[in-house]
């Protein structure tokens, strides 16, 4: 099972960043527990409620801009020189030349608010609509989410057992070997059999003594896959309650459903995508209606040459109206967008009726791989049992005097070649199944 090595390291490497702001702890998990932890601690889950909670604050944002805007101001102004204009001297009785005359006063200043409130504009409508749909694809990237967390959980659980059941095949092949070779020896010394037969069972236990020993650190690198996946450090005690043989891994059935794919998040987060999409057409063809607000706004304007009685009177003013925008020429840009925003439309439908055909196809492909994987295990187990025969055979002979040493070893081989088949086929009939029920939609969260 080398191919899961790269796997398991790359997913790895992307973690250990992660994991500073968690605790170690330890635990004992069943595959359901594993993934309800998972649900709670995963930071891919904790992300995706963060967006959650920002595609919240985001509609609030769109609601607030149809809600009154006010806004305060205050200045002060000190006309170190005031500012100079110059008159006709006609004004003056000096007809001819221009006169300089400054105007206004040394302090100045104000206090005032300003209110503004929409009245109609189509784009906000359109926002308004399209906002809920928006806080939809959020929720609906958590599912998605989950349901992605909770596969990969399930098969780094999977691979786990795997190990597990490989490393029990290993220790029973070992315990067997070591006595058989304790037996040669013992022959050897009294001078039934010869060194060679010694050598080769020895060959035999020392690459089976290696082939466990790499299985036992995939084993740990399996198990730390698994945490991550889970969102637990790499340096908790996690310790599996589940069994190979308390899953239900039966000869599943599969009935035809062309309808499947309304049963996966991914078609319904496109079909949201397509609503807003929509709403984006509608808001382009808004920008062709004018819009419409009201304002208002009162102040009270303060002004002397002196500071200190520059506050002791006030002049206000006060103003009220509407503000009327109506485009006119755009150069073509709202006619563009709008074009542009129907061709996006377009595109997803189209990406919908691909995904309609490939989660079909999905689906199909998943339930062949899964029934061939049955009975990939199922021969595979026959084999490994016919093995185990032969061995047990070969060994009577050959302690009977009939058969050969070369028969035995050779005998052991094939057992040991004939388990590893049985694990690799247990794995992918393991991993299928998963692909199975995440193709039909069955994994829901």
């Amino acid at each position: 099972m080398n191919y899961r090595y790269l796997t398991l390291i790359i997913c790895l490497s992307f973690g250990f960043s992660a994991r500073a702001q968690q605790v170690d702890t330890v635990a004992a998990f069943s595959l359901d527990q594993a993934i309800d932890y998972a649900q709670e601690h995963q930071v891919s889950i904790l992300n995706a409620r963060i967006d959650e909670d920002i595609a919240r604050n985001t509609v609030k944002q769109t609601i607030g801009i149809g809600l009154p805007q006010v806004s305060g101001n205050a200045n002060f102004q000190d006309f170190i020189k005031l500012p100079t204009s110059l008159l006709p001297g006609e004004f003056f009785g000096q007809p001819g030349t221009q006169i300089p005359v400054q105007f206004g006063v040394k302090y100045q200043s104000s206090v005032g608010l300003e209110l503004n409130q929409l009245l109609f504009d189509g784009s906000y409508l359109v926002g308004l609509q399209a906002s809920k749909t928006f806080k939809e694809l959020s929720n609906k990237n958590l599912k998605r989410t989950r349901i992605e967390t909770a596969v990969a959980v399930t098969k780094a659980y999977y691979s786990v057992l795997v190990s597990n059941e490989q490393l029990k095949l290993l220790d029973a092949n070992l315990d067997r070997l070591r006595k058989s070779l304790s037996d040669t020896e013992v022959m050897f010394k009294n001078g039934f059999v010869e060194k060679i037969d010694v050598d080769r069972l020895t060959v035999l236990k020392n690459n089976l003594e290696t082939e466990r020993e790499n299985v036992i650190r995939l084993l740990a690198l399996n198990v730390n896959l698994l945490k991550f996946q889970m969102g637990m450090t790499v340096n908790s005690n996690l310790t599996l309650t589940d069994s190979i043989t308390s899953l239900q891994l039966d000869q599943a059935v599969f009935a035809s459903d062309s309808s499947a794919y309304r049963n996966r998040i991914e078609y319904s987060l496109l079909e949201t995508q397509k609503k807003l999409n929509e709403f984006d057409l509608k808001r382009y063809k808004s920008q062709f209606l004018p819009s419409l607000s009201a304002f208002g706004s009162t102040s009270q304007s303060y002004q002397s040459n002196n500071f200190s009685e520059l506050f002791n009177t006030n002049f206000p003013s006060t103003i009220i109206g509407l503000r009327l925008s109506v485009p006119i020429i755009s150069g073509g840009i709202k006619l563009s967008q709008v074009r542009n925003a129907k061709l996006v439309v377009l595109k997803t439908q189209n990406d919908l009726v691909n995904l309609q055909n490939g989660i079909n196809l999905e689906v199909s492909q998943t339930q062949t791989t899964y029934v061939n994987s049955l009975k990939s295990l199922d021969n595979q187990k026959r084999n490994m049992e016919l093995a185990q025969e032969v061995l047990r055979v070969s060994k009577i002979k050959y302690e009977q005097g009939v058969g050969s040493s070369i028969e035995v070893t050779t005998a052991e081989t094939s057992l040991k070649e004939s388990q590893n088949n049985y694990i690799n086929a247990l794995y992918d009939l393991m991993i299928n199944r998963v692909n199975v029920d995440r193709a039909l939609g069955k994994i829901i969260y």
